[in-house]
């Protein structure tokens, strides 16, 4: 056995200078400059992670950024109300004024009185809208401009602040060269003092859970577990609670009265989608609403079209009433939707309808009607936007018509026209409407008038400087037509409005159909999906494919589950799906009209009669004289000229038509006795003796001079047509063929019969 190491395997120890002790010790105590300097880049560090987690406002946790949300919107809330406040005082301050002088002697009117009067009432019924509409809690969005707003202004102080110590600072030291070292001592202690108490040893904090406030005490039973147990949050922005990894193994669904915080809302989502096979992998953003809950969820595969189809199956893992999961497909995110499970009423806290004067609108100026699920406005304008609403019987389609009604006449540059073949119509709006029409013969005779002057009016545009549309104002309105019961209309009728959706747009001159179904069976044609402005309430899954499209259902829209209201039970009546608001995007959203009660109608009905409604423009009535009528209103007649088949309407005047339509006619319009009223009489008496209801202008002048001579003998034709403009009946219009004649010009006998 070897006893000597092989040499082929020794390793040698380099030549290395073995250092001093002394050496080792200074190598082992660095300098005190070092130790400074090594200690100032700690500080630095600290500083610098202190200042940017400052600016950044992360010492702003969640639950201050909602307090302080809440509290700002408060203040907003009672700064209007504070406002409101001010003006209804300064009201009553001047009816007062007014009043003294009044009763003093002073030339004060009555109407004066009156105006002021109806203000500080106007004034009151704002302020008393006001205190009633509570202050709900901040969005997502308040309470991210919380943190915005402190980012700002914490960077503002640190750039002032820069600029003013450069100035303190050169101060200082000004007046330490000159002897007077007090004010750089301050300086220095407090620069130093700052230092201390940034340049801390700092650990950036981790966003904490923010506990849930008080329950409201209306909130159903399921949600009024203790919302601090077991670290409740409420989520503030997108923010993943939890994910199907995360699901504990071989955990089983539970209702949701057992949920008391979003992670347990979370975790019984995910549990009851991964029972029914439903591929939601992600919940986020979960909110407690005092009407239930509401998440954010994703899937995996697909769409959110799974959630909709085992919606029912849900609802039994929840322990849920019939459509109480309600998803909302999010078209900006194609995998998610936001998720409302639904034990309250999601619009037992909706504002209620704000006063809006007589006058107080433009018919372009956007309206509230309803409020969403979500607590956002349904604001919209009817201006050249034909509109289809259809709800089943008893699925409120009279107050969504009324709570449209109910905008438009309180605008100062509009007309509000009610056609309804079944029913009442606008009911208590009817003062504030200026015809009501609810017979065929009225109805058409509408309908061909409107048409008329909206041809009449493509040809105005140019003359009256207006450009491509027309342009609303109180001396040129617009018109919106109310058709309820549509269906229920003559074959004439729908062919006039179907004519009308065509060519009314840009006139201003509206059409608003109503029906109880959206099918063809109900409408005749498919023109539902023709129309922009689309709203489905209560109604078979057939109207909802029909007016939204055959892939609706799949896309969240879903007003075929609404319930129709019973006698004692109102339900689900005036709540729509909509399309084709101006200026939103079409999101299958559910929205609740505004319910008005009846006498707020009359009230507001009778206040915008006494301020007075208008009538269309001379201009737009001066040019229907010379447009053509539709074929199918004109007469057929033989091979001998002989009328074959009577026109099926009559093209009348604004004033025959109010007349036919037993509404005012216009101040001074009355037909009173004299000679322009015998001249109307008289020919309607030569046409009926001569069989015939239409003649020429000549002829007719000389069948008036063989039946009266006296009167009539020495009139020539224009005196003649001057006698009958001044009757109201106008200029001659055209009359069809007659005899060789293709389109003479002359008069009607029930145009004229009108008058009388």
């Amino acid at each position: 056995m070897a006893t000597e190491t092989d040499p082929q395997y020794t390793w040698q120890q380099p030549d290395i200078e073995q250092p001093d002790e002394e050496t080792v010790v200074e190598q082992e105590q660095p300098s005190r400059k070092d130790r400074a300097k090594a200690a100032f880049a700690v500080q630095r560090k600290h500083a610098g992670a202190r200042g940017k987690d400052w600016l950044a406002g992360n010492d702003l946790d969640p639950l201050t950024a909602v307090e302080l949300a809440t509290q700002r919107k408060q203040h907003k809330a009672d700064s209007k109300l504070a406002q409101q406040q001010r003006v209804a005082a300064e009201a009553h301050g001047r009816f007062a004024h007014a009043k003294a002088r009044h009763e003093a002697g002073e030339n004060i009117s009555a109407s004066t009185l009156a105006s002021l009067g109806g203000r500080v009432a106007a004034e009151e019924s704002k302020l008393a809208a006001m205190q009633a509409v509570p202050v709900l809690p901040p969005t997502d969005r308040e309470i991210n401009g919380v943190r915005t707003s402190k980012k700002a202004g914490r960077a503002a102080i640190v750039a002032g602040s820069s600029i003013g110590g450069l100035s303190v600072l050169g101060t200082a030291m000004e007046q330490a060269v000159t002897g007077q070292p007090m004010l750089l001592v301050a300086v220095s202690a407090g620069i130093s003092y700052g230092w201390y108490l940034i340049s801390r040893p700092f650990v950036a904090r981790q966003a904490g859970e923010v506990p849930f406030g008080e329950a409201p005490a209306s909130l159903p039973a399921t949600f009024l577990a203790d919302p601090m147990q077991a670290g409740g949050a409420m989520s503030v922005g997108s923010h993943v609670v939890m994910n199907v990894e995360q699901l504990a193994e071989g955990a089983k669904p539970y209702p949701l009265r057992n949920v008391s915080t979003p992670q347990q809302l979370a975790e019984c989502v995910l549990l009851a989608a991964r029972a029914e096979n439903v591929p939601i992998i992600e919940v986020a953003d979960v909110q407690r609403q005092p009407w239930g809950w509401q998440c954010v969820v994703r899937v995996s595969e697909g769409t959110p079209e799974v959630i909709i189809e085992k919606s029912g199956d849900l609802e039994t893992r929840f322990d849920l009433p019939t459509n109480a999961v309600r998803p909302q497909p999010i078209k900006a995110r194609r995998a998610c939707a936001i998720l409302r499970l639904v034990d309250g009423d999601p619009f037992a806290s909706a504002p209620g309808l704000p006063y809006r004067a007589p006058k107080s609108l433009s018919i372009s100026d956007k309206f509230r009607i309803g409020t969403s699920v979500g607590g956002d406005p349904l604001e919209l304008s009817l201006a050249g936007v034909m509109g289809i609403w259809v709800a089943a019987s008893g699925g409120g389609k009279t107050s969504i018509l009324q709570a449209l009604g109910e905008g438009v006449t309180a605008c100062r540059d509009n007309i509000t026209i009610d056609l309804d073949p079944h029913g009442d119509g606008l009911e208590d709006l009817g003062d504030a409407v200026r015809i009501t029409a609810r017979s065929n013969e009225q109805i058409e005779a509408v309908l061909l008038f409107f048409l008329v002057m909206s041809k009449a009016r493509a040809r105005l545009r140019a003359k009256l400087g207006m450009g491509k549309k027309w342009k609303a104002s109180p001396e040129h309105p617009a018109i919106t037509i109310f058709f309820d019961e549509f269906p229920k209309a003559t074959d004439l009728a729908k062919l006039l409005a179907f004519d009308l959706l065509l060519v009314g747009r840009k006139e201003l001159i509206t059409l608003e159909l109503a029906s109880q179904g959206g099918t063809t069976r109900y409408l005749k044609e498919n023109v539902a999906q023709m129309i922009a402005l689309r709203a489905v309430g209560p109604c078979k899954v057939g109207d909802t494919r029909a007016v939204f499209g055959d892939g609706s259902v799949k896309e969240g829209y879903l007003p075929h589950k609404l319930s129709p209201a019973t006698e004692t039970d109102p339900k689900d009546a005036g709540h729509i799906y909509i399309q084709g608001v101006p200026g939103m995007p079409d999101e299958p959203i559910e929205y609740a009209t505004h319910e008005i009660p009846a006498a707020v109608l009359r009230q507001l009905a009778q206040e915008r009669l006494d301020a007075g409604l208008l009538d269309p423009d001379q201009a737009s009535l001066d040019a229907m004289r010379g447009v053509d009528l539709p074929e199918y209103c004109e007469p057929e007649y033989d091979s001998n000229d002989n009328i074959k088949k009577p026109a099926p309407v009559s093209l009348l005047t604004w004033e025959q038509l109010l007349r036919l339509c037993n509404a005012e006619p216009p101040a001074g319009s009355e037909l009173t006795d004299g000679p322009a009223r015998a001249a109307v009489e008289d020919a309607v008496a030569v046409m009926e003796k001569a069989g015939v209801d239409r003649m020429k202008t000549e002829p007719l002048l000389a069948a008036l001079q063989d039946f009266d001579l006296e009167t009539y003998g020495e009139l020539g034709v224009d005196e003649f047509k001057t006698l009958m403009k001044k009757a109201g009946a106008g200029s001659p219009i055209t009359l069809g063929a007659i005899g060789e004649e293709k389109n003479p010009r002359g008069f009607k006998r029930d145009r004229l019969r009108h008058l009388l």
